[in-house]
């Protein structure tokens, strides 16, 4: 029995009434159980309870019966299960507050459908006043007996109920047909920080489960607790939250089974665990995988990243030369390597500036960390963002997975950004944030990201030219531009070129397995009467080629002749001695002119075909990268030389 209404009561003729007086003329109270309604009272009910038959008539029987709401169910129960009960055990609460120790006597009885109570209601004081025939005194004996059983059985069942109800370690509780609560267990209690008397008779759902843990309104409506009653199925939830009383959500996962009684489901038990230290557990363990993955990710892209640097590197790793040019840059690297100090490192084509990166790398606190180069000049415009930050899979067309940029992939090391000066302007002022803040989104993805990289920069071209026509950002040229170091072209320190050509020689000869070989003093001063247009890569790429095609030991130097010097001092030109000294001297906008030049011939040759055995770069002697770069920054369109302008 409920302690609040339950479904409206039927309507209940006079007739009935009159049977309930007829019958019993003690006080007498007809009573509904399932609404928990007093149907009616006569007036020596009234007159022992202090009340008026009217106010007994609007009173539920469990409110008479406060804290006894669980013997009077087991009363209730076996009246109507054997049609007769009696206990002494349930008081009564009169109008002023006393409690009543009386006799209930139930006596079932069914009506138009209805099970009703009849119960009589004896003072024990004057239970021997009475007077009855000793044909009822042996019938209420022997009813009293088989109540007294009953009793007995039913306190035997309740008391295993509440010591199973008690002993559970999950929580459990009861509601009605209409989401009403009925019992709460201890270890409900505890968890929910709710007690039962704060929880039984209220509508549970709007107490613990009326939001969703983003704060959004769980509607009852939508609650598998009570669709399980309403639908009459199991309903069992792996991870919903319920609301402590102090407002704090717990993660649970529960059942909500339906009761029936008759085939009719008339409420539902719920069971539910507090799985609030697993779902922390196992989210710390899908965070820490997560992380594994992703540092996973990084060394295979490191490792992925270092194979292809130790295929492309030049086998040497070492400043070679003892030109006053390159001890300046030594010092100037010793000056700054053990700082932070971004650091701009500008020069021609092969003049070794990523070299100037390695070793500012390799002398910082920073060389356990890798060294990642990009390209700039390499790079498709669309793929500039994903290259430097990463994108998310999704993020678009063709990005079937995540991928790490290469900021997160030098994060702790340095970053080098070769041709610096290729990046388009849009993107120019994303650099610069990252620059400022070492912090950026991947592609697709809203979280943000930090870093802690330290920023190298080579470029062959002007920055401050580039600022000045508006294809630079000035901001970011000053944040890159912190410690410049200039890479001097090897015509103007020719000095370096007999340590520099041995070195190659010695390294080639070993690539190739071939004998070594030996350079003479009449092959020296013929490499350095060159101008080498394209720097210590050209001239590696001479010995390369020479040292293939050497017979016998003897190392042949197919210089270009435009470039050529004569190969003896003793030979000189004399004419040439006698020109004057501008004659023979280049100025930069002449060595350009030159260069622009010399480019052209070699697009009119290829018909615009830069890569391959037979394109333009071959023909220069330069990777086809450095051609690229070079024809983008003299501003060539290579499709004025291609077949029908074709790209």
């Amino acid at each position: 029995m409920d302690q609040i209404a339950n479904p409206p009561p039927p309507t209940v003729s006079d007739a009935l009434y009159q049977q309930a007086l007829a019958s019993h003329i003690h006080p007498t109270l007809l009573v509904h159980p399932q609404s928990d309604r007093i149907m009616f009272a006569n007036q020596a009910a009234a007159h022992l309870l202090g009340r008026s038959i009217a106010d007994l008539k609007s009173t539920a029987m469990s409110s008479l019966h406060k804290g006894q709401v669980p013997s009077l169910v087991v009363f209730s129960q076996a009246a109507l299960y054997h049609g007769f009960a009696w206990t002494r055990g349930l008081n009564l609460m009169h109008a002023d507050g006393t409690e009543i120790q009386l006799e209930h006597e139930a006596r079932a009885l069914h009506w138009e459908g209805e099970d009703y109570l009849i119960i009589i209601l004896c003072d024990l004081d004057a239970r021997h006043r009475r007077d009855v025939d000793a044909e009822a005194d042996n019938y209420l004996r022997e009813g009293i007996a088989e109540w007294r059983r009953a009793e007995r059985f039913f306190r035997e069942i309740e008391r295993e109920n509440q010591l199973i109800l008690g002993a559970a370690g999950e929580g459990i509780y009861g509601v009605n047909s209409d989401g009403i609560t009925t019992f709460v267990n201890p270890a409900a209690e505890r968890m929910l920080g709710w007690t039962a008397e704060e929880l039984v008779g209220k509508e549970i759902h709007s107490i613990i489960h009326h939001s969703h843990i983003n704060g959004d309104p769980y509607h009852a409506e939508h609650c598998p607790i009570y669709n399980a009653f309403r639908e009459g199925i199991v309903r069992r939830v792996d991870d919903e939250v319920f609301w402590r009383s102090d407002g704090k959500p717990i993660r649970v996962e529960y059942t909500s089974t339906p009761i029936r009684d008759h085939g009719l489901v008339i409420g539902a038990v719920i069971v539910f665990r507090d799985i609030t230290e697993r779902k922390i557990a196992e989210e710390k363990l899908h965070a820490a995988l997560a992380e594994v993955d992703r540092l996973r990710e990084r060394l295979e892209l490191e490792n992925a990243y270092l194979q292809e640097e130790i295929l492309s590197t030049n086998n040497h790793h070492e400043i070679i030369g003892q030109s006053e040019a390159i001890n300046s840059a030594l010092k100037q690297i010793d000056l700054v390597a053990p700082t932070d100090a971004n650091v701009l490192i500008t020069g021609e084509s092969g003049t070794g500036k990523e070299l100037i990166a390695r070793a500012i790398h390799q002398a910082s606190h920073r060389r356990d960390r890798v060294l990642v180069r990009v390209n700039c000049a390499a790079i498709p415009h669309e793929l500039f963002e994903s290259e430097f930050f990463g994108h998310v899979r999704g993020a678009f067309t063709g990005a079937v997975r995540d991928r790490v940029g290469r900021f997160e992939l030098a994060d702790g090391g340095t970053l080098f950004l070769d041709e610096v000066g290729e990046i388009p302007l849009e993107l120019q002022g994303k650099l610069l944030r990252v620059l400022q803040d070492q912090k950026f989104e991947r592609i697709g993805e809203e979280r943000t990201r930090e870093v802690n990289v330290r920023l190298l920069a080579a470029t062959n071209r002007d920055l401050k030219e580039e600022v000045r026509l508006g294809r630079f950002r000035e901001d970011l040229y000053f944040r890159l531009n912190v410690f410049p170091i200039e890479c001097r072209p090897l015509r103007e320190r020719p000095d370096d070129i007999p340590p520099l050509a041995t070195h190659f020689l010695r390294n080639i000869c070993q690539r190739l397995n071939i004998p070594q070989l030996t350079l003479t003093n009449g092959q020296v001063r013929s490499l350095m009467k060159y101008d080498w247009p394209g720097n210590a890569r050209e001239l590696e790429n001479i010995i390369e080629r020479a040292a293939i095609l050497a017979r016998d030991g003897k190392l042949n130097f197919d210089l270009p002749e435009p470039n050529r010097r004569e190969t003896d001092h003793g030979n000189a030109n004399p004419a040439r001695d006698q020109a004057s000294p501008q004659s023979a001297i280049l100025t930069e906008d002449d060595r350009r002119k030159r260069e622009y030049d010399n480019i052209i011939r070699a697009l009119e040759t290829t018909r615009g075909r830069i890569f391959g055995p037979d394109g333009a770069a071959a023909l220069l002697n330069v990777k086809p990268t450095t051609l690229a770069s070079r024809i983008k920054k003299l501003r060539i369109d290579r499709r004025d030389f291609t077949p029908s302008g074709q790209p």
